[in-house]
């Protein structure tokens, strides 16, 4: 690195326009998505995907950030301006939402590549150096003034940040890259059925995490040529990597570790079970996933609530939580609750036993009811005596949708209740 000084650094991340994608649906998420996009989707008891990408810029120094929204996009942008909009940008700092406004087309955003063409114009007027473009809907900690530091040295024209993950893994998934090495991208193939894998390890491939920086000239160039195309899906992955990696520098950054260190952590919470997982992972004494290291904290918005609560101590009714995340205004008023992750104002009455299981926000779990491996969605109300993940065969008769490793999703809209709640 030709300077690696704080200021040097400074100057990098003061230079940069970071553009967090959060227009996706998140189909894989089924019913989990039917109200809003994936990168609204709660995570870890208090956040929502969303806080984790902006926590890095922040965390990073980046503090120019526009926000692109698109499928079912209320509940993103309300947390967005609420969390996020306290920025003033008389000192050079904003988060602001960029919706599909038809700006340079009659179309909507077609891609991930026509996102950022159509927003031009507002990259423009901040006068970046270099634009990062995130995608929004994976959970993860990274300092991005590493990423920019590699390459501002490189001397690339864009630079893909790259993340090993088993073969198995990222067939059909992920975009995968080749590499030479001194690290510039030889090849690109977006979700190929067979990845090809590293030289040094058959199990393994360099895949792509979503996280991009151009120089910001010759990110307006592609743009333009892509726009042209007719035969282009309009697609970073798809169409701008694999066109410019023969005649242009273009470099993986390989996320090894994190900010301090320690063994990078990234989930794609995309499925029904890589979500119960993640959340699952963070009950460990020690989870790979820090969210209580005051030097890189996770900001969100979250209402002032009570704390939680736990009421009775009779042999035969006793309030208890075990090895469980419960936050802020949850009452477990003579339940049990173990290894579950619990969001804000949850009720779980007497004498009803929850295991194993993500409960998002103002569920209430009423009396005698015994409830495992499950994902209750926000404002689910489960009626007294009902019994979730014990029999599959009769979590789906009642319209529960079972995931391929056995969590069970339950919504409003199955239990028969108003729908809506994001």
């Amino acid at each position: 690195m030709p300077n690696p000084s704080p200021r040097y650094i400074s100057n990098l991340t003061r230079d940069t326009y970071a553009i967090i994608l959060a227009g996706g649906r998140g189909s894989r998420l089924h019913e989990l998505t039917e109200w809003r996009a994936k990168p609204s989707i709660y995570f870890g008891g208090k956040f929502r995907i969303i806080d984790f990408p902006l926590s890095n810029c922040i965390n990073s120094g980046i503090r120019r950030v526009g926000v692109v929204t698109q499928y079912k996009s209320h509940s993103l942008i309300r947390h967005v301006m609420r969390g996020w909009g306290h920025f003033k940008k008389e000192l050079g700092e904003s988060v602001e939402i960029l919706p599909a406004s038809q700006r340079h087309s009659e179309n909507w955003y077609q891609g991930t590549a026509d996102a950022v063409f159509q927003n031009m114009d507002i990259i423009r007027h901040e006068l970046p150096k270099y634009v990062m473009i995130l995608s929004g809907d994976h959970v993860y900690r990274m300092d991005y003034a590493g990423l920019l530091a590699a390459h501002a040295e490189s001397g690339a024209d864009m630079t893909v940040s790259c993340l090993e993950v088993p073969v198995a893994e990222a067939a059909g998934a992920f975009g995968v890259v080749e590499v030479d090495d001194t690290n510039q991208i030889l090849g690109f193939e977006e979700k190929p059925a067979l990845p090809k894998h590293l030289p040094d390890n058959p199990e393994s491939c360099l895949a792509s995490m979503g996280n991009y920086v151009f120089n910001t000239e010759f990110l307006f160039e592609q743009l333009k040529k892509d726009a042209m195309n007719e035969e282009s899906d309009r697609d970073f992955g798809k169409d701008i990597i694999p066109s410019i990696i023969k005649e242009h520098k273009v470099f993986a950054y390989p996320f090894c570790c994190d900010f301090d260190n320690e063994k990078a952590y990234w989930r794609d919470v995309g499925t029904l079970d890589s979500f119960w997982q993640a959340n699952m992972e963070l009950l460990s004494p020690t989870p790979p996933l820090n969210l209580y290291d005051e030097k890189w904290p996770i900001w969100t918005y979250q209402e002032q609530l009570p704390p939680a609560k736990f009421v009775f101590d009779d042999d035969d009714r006793r309030g208890m939580t075990l090895d469980s995340i419960v936050s802020g205004g949850c009452i477990i008023s003579g339940a049990t609750v173990r290894r579950s992750v619990l969001f804000n104002e949850v009720r779980i009455c007497s004498y009803s036993v929850v295991e194993d299981s993500v409960i998002l926000p103002d569920v209430v779990v009423q009396r005698h009811c015994k409830i495992k491996n499950a994902i209750l969605d926000r404002g689910c109300i489960i009626p007294e005596g009902t019994v979730i993940g014990y029999d599959h065969a009769h979590d789906r008769k009642r319209g529960f949708r079972v995931s391929e490793k056995g969590i069970v999703l339950v919504t409003r809209d199955m239990l028969g209740l108003p729908a809506g709640y994001e």
